[in-house]
């Protein structure tokens, strides 16, 4: 990480006023109770942290999408409790994140407890990167913390503008994340191989075309596989029991040309699991390429043969980016590919034969839904913010904190 400033280049923090930028937005039911504490569990190493160094932290982040105004269904304050129960110290509840009532909070703040903030996106100036809401955000603080990787793809004003205007730096979670990404994709240990799943070729096309001249393989799946198994002449598939994109086909076939070009292998479905329903535990059978049924039956995993060839794929690499699910996993048992491939790339993991690091929403799931979101060298809980950097894009909250 010399690349980027850290906590430890921040030099004697006691006694300093530290804003810790973290990602809250967690979600909750009708009741305003959160369902998933993960990323408030995952923001409490450096809030330790900057405690232990002497630091009055004041948290502040984001939740939901109140569209620049007071919503009291996007307060966090619905989460002091789970925040406090996770930290294990007293939280201090500011309704506002900048003004009078801030500062007063901050010169009030007795040891051992730290300040939690109103909602960010209550204005809309954070939104727009505001620089003058950045200095009202910053004008009672000392030093500034960036720990909100998830939203490092965002030009808002307390991802850029706030961190220009203090001694800034990446928090732990921050520093950790763009560490496994950095050895997943811009300096990995090959072989390595990126599995990507997903709806439409449409969607992904920055990414596809980025690791193609990236990776060493690359596997295909979900929905997006289908474009792709039509494009290399796979004429049982069609618009009636698949997914396919006519209008991609030579978007395809210009990719897998890329990949061709820059020695990167495509992997394809060998068998799919149709299904005359969607719904779980439909009827369904597993049926190779040539026999896929023209209409009635949908594609909504592949077969055991293509697990296998993936698995031994995997075993021949030093590290995986993985990025989407290889069937409709939330429905038995069409998450049996998913859950196989996830499996074996785990203990592999945990053996030390592959580094693996993996993010994006449906992702997250699926690989808790595999039981291994524990075993994996990194699992990114960033979404947008994950596939940009996947698509080689620079993400304008971790350029600005670049030495």
């Amino acid at each position: 990480m010399t690349q980027y400033k850290t906590i430890d280049d921040l030099g004697d923090l006691n006694g300093k006023v530290v804003m810790l930028r973290a990602d809250l937005n967690v979600p909750m039911n009708e009741k305003f109770e959160v369902t998933n504490t993960a990323r408030i569990d995952r923001t409490v190493p450096t809030i330790k942290e900057l405690m232990r160094k002497g630091a009055k932290v004041v948290v502040t982040s984001h939740l939901g999408r109140p569209e620049g105004k007071g919503d009291m269904a996007n307060s966090l304050s619905h989460i002091v409790k789970d925040l406090e129960k996770s930290l294990g110290k007293h939280v201090v509840f500011v309704d506002d994140c900048i003004g009078p009532h801030v500062e007063e909070a901050i010169k009030n703040m007795k040891q051992d407890e730290i300040l939690l903030l109103e909602n960010l996106r209550f204005y809309k100036e954070e939104k727009k990167g505001d620089e003058n809401f950045a200095k009202e955000l910053v004008k009672p603080i000392d030093v500034y913390v960036s720990d909100a990787f998830s939203t490092a793809h965002r030009d808002h004003a307390s991802m850029v503008a706030a961190v220009k205007l203090r001694p800034a730096a990446f928090g732990r979670l921050m520093e950790e994340e763009v560490n496994a990404l950095s050895k997943g994709l811009n300096d990995p240990k090959r072989p390595l191989i990126a599995i990507v799943g997903g709806s439409k070729v449409s969607t992904k096309l920055d990414l596809l075309n980025n690791l193609v001249k990236k990776v060493d393989k690359l596997v295909i799946s979900g929905g997006m596989a289908h474009t792709f198994m039509k494009a290399s002449g796979i004429d049982t598939v069609n618009e009636a029991n698949s997914l396919v994109q006519m209008d991609m086909i030579d978007t395809a076939k210009e990719i897998m040309a890329t990949a061709k070009a820059n020695n990167c292998k495509i992997v394809l479905p060998l068998d799919v699991v149709v299904s005359k329903e969607f719904k779980p535990m439909a009827e369904h059978k597993t049926v190779d390429l040539d026999h896929i049924p023209a209409e009635g039956w949908s594609l909504l995993d592949v077969g055991e043969k293509t697990i296998a060839a993936i698995n031994a794929e995997l075993d021949e690499s030093k590290t995986l980016v993985w990025n989407g699910p290889l069937g409709v996993f939330e429905m038995k048992p069409f998450d049996n590919a998913t859950n196989k491939v996830a499996e074996h790339a785990a203990d592999l993991t945990q053996a030390g034969k592959l580094m693996s690091v993996a993010g994006g929403g449906d992702t997250v799931s699926a690989l808790a839904n595999a039981g291994v979101e524990n075993k994996f060298s990194y699992i990114s809980t960033a979404g947008g913010a994950f596939l940009e950097w996947m698509e080689g894009k620079e993400l304008p909250g971790v350029v600005v904190l670049k030495k």
